[in-house]
């Protein structure tokens, strides 16, 4: 008696190809490996769900042989690879801090496109009139006219939150923008941030997280705008009569007041407040790998220790990458509908572009390859069909 091969039974046959064929596949290339030949890459493990980065305490999957993370005092930080998105090691990641005026990257995401640098302003009083008392200030005054590349330098290097107040107004004001930076925020995947003011100035309820601040950093500097503003270590702001210099107040970029400049740095933001201690975001770039590390309110040391403990975290990170795990991604709590920003062409966000895996099988030939596989089995299926109609 001849049976006939039911569809069931073609779903079932072609499941077993595609699980003998995975399970064959590090045989057959290793197989194909030749002598005196590299060996093929070892397997990347992909990174776990984000709960891990909702643990408390320091998060790290070293190879055997590869240092720990340094320790630091930091509440907490995160160290991550720009390009792929990839979590090299982190410290409670999420957990909800003051972020002073590393919350200006989110402010500058938020508002920077939307602001031609050559536009021309008058200020007006009532733009002012909100900034926080006790502010970091870059000298914007009423009746001036600047050019918003000017308030952009004022805002980056001076951290000048008037600056701010009237970018801000110019972008629909304090309220409105707000409001964009929460949704901003969300679209990203940063989730623990919430805004109140756009400064970063202490308010109540004004929190970020390290994972935020990095997914926020590491947005910026796919920005050409962005990260030249982000790297600039002094320009000529307009004052009465003539410009007067300002100087970047990251010490890791212009090696100011005895800390060291770090090799290959790229910028981006640092701040502090009496409610959020010292807070860092910053990047560098080395052999073509470009990281992004986070450091939030250190507990040991003065207002400088902040630099040197993003100086370990950077210095371990350069020399692990490759050898960890990552523990997980800055692009693990992204809306469902949202795909990966491209980088664009400029040398910076070219510098942040994801590495190669080191696959050794692409995904067309997988594709091509599954696609035979189910071919074979449509084909059993129409042939028991057909058997099948014969005989009724």
């Amino acid at each position: 008696m001849v049976t006939g091969f039911s569809p069931r039974a073609a779903v079932s046959a072609c499941s077993l190809c595609v699980a003998g064929l995975l399970a064959l596949t590090p045989a057959a290339a290793a197989a194909g490996h030749r002598a005196g030949e590299p060996a093929p890459p070892r397997p990347r493990t992909s990174a776990p769900g984000p709960s891990l980065l909702y643990g408390s305490g320091v998060q790290a999957r070293p190879h055997p042989g590869t240092p720990a993370p340094p320790e630091v005092s930091a509440l907490s930080w995160l160290v991550a690879d720009a390009g792929s998105g990839e979590v090299l090691a982190a410290n409670d990641a999420h957990r909800e801090l003051p972020p002073a005026s590393t919350l200006k990257t989110l402010f500058a995401l938020t508002v920077l496109p939307g602001l031609p640098g050559g536009q021309q302003h008058t200020v007006r009083y009532e733009e002012l009139a909100d900034v926080g008392e006790g502010s970091s200030l870059v000298g914007v005054e009423e009746g001036h006219t600047y050019q918003v590349a000017d308030l952009w330098r004022g805002v980056f290097l001076s951290s000048g939150n008037d600056a701010v107040h009237v970018l801000a107004a110019l972008s629909g004001g304090v309220e409105a923008t707000v409001r964009r930076m929460q949704d901003k925020a969300r679209s990203l995947g940063a989730l623990d941030t919430h805004v109140v003011s756009p400064d970063g100035y202490d308010a109540p309820g004004q929190v970020s997280s390290a994972y935020d601040l990095a997914v926020f950093g590491r947005a910026g500097l796919r920005n050409p705008d962005f990260a030249r503003y982000c790297a600039t270590v002094e320009a000529p702001f307009p004052g009465d009569g003539s410009p007067y210099p300002i100087e970047n107040t990251n010490r890791l970029l212009t090696g100011e007041d005895g800390v060291a400049p770090y090799p290959g740095l790229v910028g981006i933001k640092n701040g502090y407040t009496s409610n959020a201690g010292n807070t860092l975001v910053a990047a560098a770039r080395r052999g073509g790998r470009t990281l992004v590390v986070t450091v939030l309110n250190p507990q040991d040391g003065g207002g400088l220790t902040v630099y040197e403990e993003a100086r370990a975290l950077l210095d371990w990170g350069f020399a692990a990458a490759g050898q960890v795990d990552p523990v997980g991604s800055l692009d693990g709590l992204l809306p469902p509908a949202r795909t990966r920003t491209p980088a664009s062409a400029s040398p910076v966000a070219a510098a942040v572009a994801p590495h190669d895996d080191g696959s050794d099988w692409s995904g067309t030939a997988v594709v091509a390859g599954l696609a035979g596989l189910g071919a074979g089995a449509v084909a059993l299926t129409l042939r028991g069909k057909a058997g099948r109609s014969a005989r009724d």
